[in-house]
């Protein structure tokens, strides 16, 4: 599935190299307009009840949205980045996969209402710890061995991910029908229910995660020409994109964690900034994917809170338009 490097032709490097910020600081400004204006009708429109309880509700909600839709964009660049692929997002490495697979075990050999009742903070951090580590043997095992390590990362990364799936599905047919019925209710991601005190952690932990990451976005400006420009003008390539699988690995285990896997939304906002502010510049299109998945995320809950009565998950709509968007690359890519 290897793609074109994200500049490796004229055109986008000139993106890389020479473009006008003027655009790129408009779209940024009306994205943050968008995001004030949805904030704004999420937190007030059809206040019901007491004012402080359904304000706190509903804050606690954006927080958790907002938090998730930064984290997926933020990480879902710089794989793109560390990948020079814009076609892979971190859940195709299988984070997605494992956390599924975690709660599905938990439900065969513990049964989910005794699962649930296991401290918050405590299933939490298991499910950190084990994505994280998850990432961390596979970057150990796999990265420093040659020049193409990335792509046999990426691989050994969707094959886990499939191994997951396929004992996922296994296990499932073994569950008692009360307990997968329980289940699945814990698959898909949930921002009706976000934990209070997880959430001011995850803040922490992403808040930190971003201040540590943020002064190397320039230098992935230069990682995004490809491992020889990037040598060839005194950037350690391979030391940087270590850096950024690291903080992918931190950012995707901390959201998913939180409410569950969001499926594509990576894809989709991360593909949409490139496309608005014509640039690959990481100091443009960072903030515009984190605004495009805040966004997207708080505006769409609010559409299906308030007109559609819950009729379905916000994240599996997400996974439609973003395996039909996915398929289009894929379409796109082939006729290059």
């Amino acid at each position: 599935m290897a793609a074109e490097p994200l500049a490796s032709s004229p055109r986008a490097a000139a993106l890389v190299l020479g473009f006008h910020p003027g655009r790129a600081r408009t779209v940024l400004a009306t994205l943050l307009v968008l995001f004030a204006l949805a904030v704004t009708l999420f937190m007030t429109y059809d206040l019901k009840g007491s004012l402080d309880y359904a304000l706190e509700l509903r804050g606690r909600k954006v927080a958790g949205m907002a938090l998730v839709g930064f984290a997926v964009a933020y990480s879902s660049v710089l794989f793109h980045t560390a990948t020079h692929n814009r076609i892979l997002t971190p859940s195709l490495m299988g984070f997605d996969s494992l956390y599924v697979l975690i709660q599905t075990l938990a439900a065969y050999f513990l049964g989910t209402a005794e699962f649930l009742q296991i401290d918050v903070r405590l299933r939490y951090g298991l499910e950190v710890l084990a994505m994280i580590g998850f990432a961390m043997l596979l970057y150990r095992w796999l990265l420093g061995r040659g020049d193409r390590d990335v792509y046999v990362l990426v691989l050994v990364g969707i094959i886990m991910g499939t191994v997951f799936s396929n004992l996922t599905e296994l296990v499932m047919r073994m569950i008692d029908p009360n307990e997968f019925t329980q289940l699945q209710d814990r698959l898909f991601a949930n921002f009706s229910t976000v934990n209070q005190d997880l959430l001011v952690v995850s803040a922490i932990t992403v808040g930190l995660v971003t201040i540590a990451s943020w002064p190397m976005l320039s230098r992935l400006d230069v990682v995004a020409l490809g491992r020889e420009h990037a040598t060839n003008l005194g950037v350690d390539h391979d030391q940087l994109v270590r850096r950024a699988l690291f903080v992918v690995a931190i950012l995707v285990s901390v959201s998913t964690a939180l409410v569950g896997p969001v499926a594509f939304l990576g894809l989709l906002v991360a593909n949409l900034s490139y496309q608005l502010t014509g640039t690959f510049r990481h100091r443009y299109t960072v903030p515009a994917a984190g605004l495009l998945g805040m966004l997207a995320l708080v505006g769409g809950q609010f559409v299906l809170q308030e007109f559609l009565e819950f009729q379905t998950r916000l994240s599996i709509i997400i996974s439609f338009a973003g395996g039909i968007y996915f398929i289009y690359l894929l379409y796109r890519e082939a006729r290059r």
